[in-house]
């Protein structure tokens, strides 16, 4: 491990964000990176659409002509709304992460001026300079990102191509078809999640080495896979310390929200009569909803620095060159 010092790193993270605390914003700021993707889901309800009675085969006979009908009409009647909202939705969608991808370049770059002993950041002075990284971050995380998605949506077909020409041969043959299909596809999911946690560490170096070195995109990714490759242990151990770490401290912070809903839980019998107890819940996770946003960005914060301090740590110690522990307090 290079005698890597995790507490050194750990605890100057904390000194750094805790002192400049401007880089709270730039945590708020890379947070919507991670709630920027989101999950859509289209309604649409199950408005005029046909039941399944008396168990037969889904999409049996002319069941399948008669959605795919019923779906057309929908999309035809609809299509400017459908449109404005497919458009809206992806306008904001990389706004937001936009927003987060300055927001990572931000924590690493004050995170290496504080370390070069900057007594006061400012939000203009990091802004400024984290913008001519902002496309060799972005383009990164977007290949890779866009790699993973092809990597995970080729078994989707597969599966489910497979589960088709089984519901084409009847009842039996769909269930074989599902079986042999999840037994194909669980065994590549169990095998993408280490090899995503993986990527997860090297993005982390590669986006640091961009920022600190002034690397390509592809120069950067390089740099990443062999500061990950040549100190596995340090990274990997440090990558469970901020993951397990952060985790906990989230779920915690969450835990508001999760009690918001109790009123809607003691007066679950009453929601035919009043839904006043839904309005409470809503109410409380609204006044909360800022708090967790901060508290998030705080932790987010932290977590980005302590990544980019394991950089330089692992960086400055094969060049034989000390980095700084103590803090400017």
């Amino acid at each position: 491990m290079n005698n890597f010092n995790f507490g050194e790193v750990l605890t100057r993270a904390w000194k750094i964000i805790w002192k400049h605390k401007v880089l709270w914003i730039f945590g708020i700021l890379a947070s919507c990176a991670r709630r920027s993707g989101g999950n859509f889901n289209g309604g649409g309800g199950n408005r005029n659409f046909q039941t399944n009675p008396g168990g037969n085969i889904p999409f049996s006979g002319g069941q399948a002509e008669r959605v795919t009908s019923q779906i057309s009409e929908y999309i035809s009647q609809h299509l400017w709304i459908i449109g404005a909202a497919v458009i809206a939705i992806f306008v904001l969608s990389f706004i937001f992460y936009a927003l987060g991808i300055i927001g990572r370049i931000g924590l690493i770059k004050g995170t290496s001026l504080a370390e070069k002993g900057a007594e006061k950041l400012s939000f203009g002075e990091i802004w400024s300079e984290s913008l001519p990284y902002f496309w060799r971050i972005f383009g990164l995380n977007f290949l890779i990102g866009l790699a993973i998605f092809v990597v995970i949506l080729i078994p989707l077909i597969l599966f489910g191509v497979v589960f088709a020409m089984g519901g084409m041969a009847g009842r039996a043959a769909t269930t074989s078809a599902t079986v042999l299909g999840l037994a194909c596809f669980l065994p590549i999911i169990c095998l993408l999640i280490p090899i995503g946690w993986a990527l997860s560490i090297i993005i982390e170096q590669a986006q640091a080495a961009i920022v600190l070195e002034d690397l390509s995109m592809l120069d950067g990714f390089k740099r990443g896979w062999e500061v990950v490759k040549t100190n596995a242990v340090a990274t990997i151990l440090m990558s469970l310390i901020l993951g397990i770490g952060g985790g906990i401290i989230g779920v915690i912070v969450a835990l508001p929200l999760i009690g918001a809903f109790i009123p809607v839980l003691v007066g679950l019998g009453t929601l035919r009569q009043s839904f006043a107890p839904f309005y409470i819940s809503l109410a409380c996770c609204a006044v909360y909803l800022p708090v967790l946003i901060f508290l998030n960005g705080i932790l987010t914060a932290y977590i980005q620095s302590a990544w980019a301090l394991t950089f330089m740590q692992i960086a400055q110690s094969k060049e034989n060159t000390p980095i700084i522990i103590e803090a400017n307090a």
